[in-house]
Formats: C-alpha cells, sequence, structure tokens
C-alpha cells in the first residue's frame, strides 16, 4: 500500500483521490461555439463513442437546432426517443452528422430533450431536417411525445384507434385485441 499523504486519509492511495474519482464535463467544440453564441444548454457524460451530449430545453430546441444546422450539422441521422422509468421523464433524442464532400472523419453531436410524461409536448424539427417526418412520427406512436408543428403527426406503426403507448415502460398490454378487417 502506498503511504498516504497529508491530504489522504490513510486508506486512500494516491490513484484513489478525490480528485481523480469525480471527473469534471469538459465542454466539446459543439457545446463550446453555442456557448459564446448565447445559446443556452447543459452538458451530459460524452457516449460511449466520445460524441458530445447536450441536454436541451424543449422551448429553446429549435433555436438550438436552427445554430446547429448552420454550423454545418446538415444530416438528422437518428431521432427517436425513451422512457427512463414509471413516473419518470420522457426523453426525445437526436443524432446529428456534419455530412461534407472529401471528410476524412465526420463530427457528431447529440441534443437530448427530457419531458415530464404528463405533457410531453416538443417543438418538431421537421422543418430544420424533413429526414424527422417518420422519426418523429415514430416516437410520437410508441411513446406519446407530441411533436408541435410537424404537418402530419399520426399512427405510424400502432392502429388509429389504439389506446396508449406501447413502449412507456408503465404501458399496459391489453388482455384481448380487436382484429379488424383486413382490405
Amino acid at each position: 500500500m502506498a503511504e498516504a499523504t497529508p491530504e489522504q486519509t490513510p486508506e486512500q492511495t494516491p490513484e484513489q483521490t478525490p480528485e481523480t474519482e469525480s471527473t469534471a464535463l469538459v465542454a466539446g467544440p459543439v457545446s463550446t461555439w453555442l456557448t459564446e453564441n448565447g445559446f443556452d444548454h447543459d452538458l451530459l457524460e460524452r457516449d460511449h463513442l466520445g460524441v458530445e451530449l447536450l441536454k436541451v430545453d424543449a422551448q429553446f430546441l429549435l433555436p438550438i437546432c436552427t445554430a446547429l444546422r448552420a454550423y454545418g450539422f446538415n444530416y438528422l441521422q437518428c431521432q427517436g426517443g425513451y422512457d427512463l422509468g414509471p413516473g419518470k421523464e420522457l426523453v426525445s433524442f437526436y443524432h446529428l452528422v456534419k455530412v461534407r464532400d472529401n471528410a476524412d472523419s465526420t463530427e457528431e453531436v447529440r441534443v437530448k430533450v427530457f419531458v415530464p410524461r404528463d405533457n410531453p409536448h416538443i417543438p418538431s424539427v421537421y422543418w430544420i431536417w424533413r429526414a424527422a417526418d417518420w422519426q418523429e412520427r415514430e416516437t410520437y406512436d410508441m411513446y406519446g411525445i407530441v411533436y408541435d408543428g410537424h404537418p402530419n403527426l399520426k399512427r405510424l406503426l400502432m392502429p388509429e384507434d389504439w389506446i396508449g403507448w406501447p413502449l412507456r415502460k408503465d404501458y399496459i398490454s391489453p388482455d384481448f385485441y380487436e382484429l379488424q378487417d383486413a382490405y
């Protein structure tokens, strides 16, 4: 066991000091650019690939996404949602990529919006990235997140008269399914 220094407790070795146990979130280039230009957001821990994760309030999603589009993030690679658990928030996420000619590598950023499950309203990014059309519809259909301003927000996978949001963790499956006439 290594000898304790005056700042350490006897059971802590130099590798276990409180400074090394907690890692501070470091702003990446996208977060730094947004902050310099006055766009309010929070940092989240980077994903497993090291891509920046930004937490954005629903009311600031459109201005921030518009700014990211102007910054060069011209491709919505993926949009989806997930449920943090019964009684907890729903999350809508956006994977954005800069697509350029003759690029050696791509730049990516992830944006997450946390909304309460009892009033899950988020503005649609359809008017910024048209690829959000069916992706937002699928998230609406499975989780019940309403994308305000979407041109055709209706069920995509479930029947139009389906009650509930099947991928929410508090969803209770019906005991029976009504068979409909197939045309």
